[in-house]
């Protein structure tokens, strides 16, 4: 397959996107993003493929290569009658660099032996550096011991680096603390551009709103989004809330030994047992828009119960934002009987059908900032200008 290489032509004008249905698109780029994507060949030395059978993964695949004017690779993915993936590699990709994008959908495990064959198949295919890009990571929430379990993460990450891949793009990891599990580089990119800008085109009268955190937990993110937007802060604390720092790690279960000596004069402080304190919401939402901010939106009984509160509290009106909308089991039909006036994700996580079952749901697409840095990296350009005026807690 050959490709026409114009060097330094701009795709498209300055801070114009191409619009897409059903998919929040802006009119220009965030303001601190001003790229300029150029058409490459195969020459050029990179491919673009698509390491999902499902159709959402190939959309934003095919967004991602239409703003860098290249075409989608070829390749097959597939099941076999077995359950066995077969992925076929359908051009030669010897001495390139290949990106490898990949959304998880509710079926995680198939969605990882498609990217972990894919990736292996392109290794074998001699090609130079294959980059995953993954906005998504699966398993994040599995990056810490449990009892007597293990930290999946980072088995993950072991098995996509033996497999072959060289680099990850991902976006709002669970825990920053993940890039630390892999043993090549990892590109960390950040939503809270976008849905900042969705705040302010599309939350009519954004100013009379303030920002909230579900837990304590969630604070520094709330702060941040508060801080850029100019806007109050409130944190929801108390009972009702679960929050991951409170699950048992198995340091209150240690193996029972029998006829152990005990030894004299030593006695070992005894923790006085959690109490959480009865709810209550720290910070004024009387009268006011509430938004609920978060990295993952998956079991929806929290945001449900965090927008009753708020509610009784005297929110007028309640949105939920977060990067990645899993939105798993009965979620959507629970958002639509809500107190939730609109939940807004981006589309790192594949949830069509959720929005059908929804229509509270809107998606920001980002498939933007995901080309921007596939050129950059490609190219052995710096990707500090992807986080201009980023921070951490972002």
């Amino acid at each position: 397959m050959q490709e026409k290489c114009i060097s330094g032509v701009p795709i498209m004008p300055r801070r114009m996107l191409v619009p897409h249905k059903s998919v929040f698109s802006y009119s220009r780029a965030p303001k601190w993003l001003n790229v300029t994507c150029t058409m490459n060949s195969a020459g050029s030395g990179y491919r673009v493929f698509s390491a999902n059978s499902s159709a959402a993964c190939i959309e934003l695949a095919k967004r991602i290569t239409e703003r860098l004017g290249v075409e989608l690779g070829k390749a097959v993915v597939y099941q076999e009658t077995n359950g066995e993936t077969r992925v076929e590699i359908q051009e030669s990709v010897r001495g390139q660099d290949v990106f490898i994008i990949q959304t998880i959908p509710r079926d995680v495990n198939t969605a990882v032996m498609e990217l972990l064959i894919m990736t292996y198949a392109l290794k074998t295919s001699c090609a130079k550096n294959i980059i995953g890009v993954i906005p998504y990571f699966p398993y994040s929430k599995q990056c810490k011991m449990r009892k007597r379990g293990s930290i999946v993460c980072k088995l993950l990450a072991s098995m996509l680096s033996n497999a072959g891949l060289t680099h990850i793009i991902t976006m709002d990891l669970h825990q920053k603390e993940i890039q630390g599990f892999f043993n090549f580089p990892v590109d960390n990119l950040r939503a809270s551009p976008f849905l900042l800008q969705y705040i302010q085109e599309e939350i009519p009268d954004y100013r009379n709103a303030v920002i909230v955190a579900k837990s304590p937990d969630a604070a520094k993110r709330a702060q941040s989004y508060a801080e850029r937007l100019r806007l109050g802060l409130a944190v929801i604390h108390g009972e009702a809330q679960f929050a991951e720092v409170d699950m048992a790690d198995g340091r209150h279960s240690p193996p029972t030994v029998k006829n152990s000596p005990l030894h004299l004069g030593l006695e070992i402080p005894l923790m006085m047992a959690k109490e959480k304190p009865p709810i209550s919401v720290v910070g004024d939402v009387g009268g006011r828009i509430a938004i609920i901010v978060d990295d993952i939106i998956d079991e929806v009984e929290s945001f449900v119960a965090a927008a009753e509160i708020l509610k009784e509290r005297g929110a007028y009106k309640i949105y939920v934002m977060a990067t990645h909308g899993i939105l798993s089991a009965d979620a959507p039909n629970l958002i639509e009987d809500s107190s939730i006036f609109e939940v807004v994700v981006t589309n790192t996580v594949p949830h069509e059908v959720q929005k059908l079952q929804c229509a509270k749901i809107k998606t920001v697409d980002i498939s933007l900032i995901l080309s921007e840095a596939i050129r950059r990296i490609h190219n052995g350009e710096s990707m500090s200008y992807l986080f201009r005026n980023i921070a951490m807690d972002d």
